[in-house]
């Protein structure tokens, strides 16, 4: 059995030493925690990450291309059919009728 104190991995929690005997698994569990940890910090140095290589920020869904759903593509076609509908312009109804261009009004 070891002894760890719950001061070192709470020091928010227990203000003062308060010691627990724990079995060999747990303390190679703490142990193994730690070390991940320290891995980790020494990594974002290393790489000069400024945000969480591990958090769910958009990072990678920004990266990734997800298939889109049937009502994703449908939204899309009509709004891309919205759009054409409001910049055609009206093509004339007689070959020889021309477009007139808008006069400027009020300057």
């Amino acid at each position: 059995m070891k002894k760890i104190n719950f001061r070192e991995l709470y020091p928010d929690v227990y203000t003062t030493d308060f010691f627990v005997d724990v079995t060999e698994e747990v303390m190679e569990t703490i142990r193994a925690a730690e070390r991940a940890e320290t891995a980790y910090e020494r990594k974002m140095y290393r790489y000069k990450a400024q945000y969480s290589l591990d958090c769910e920020n958009g990072i990678e869904n920004a990266v990734l291309l997800k298939p889109q759903t049937p009502e994703m593509l449908l939204e899309e076609k009509q709004f891309q059919e919205y759009i054409a509908k409001c910049t055609h312009r009206a093509k004339p109804a007689e070959k020889n009728a021309t477009y007139r261009k808008p006069r400027r009004v009020g300057v």
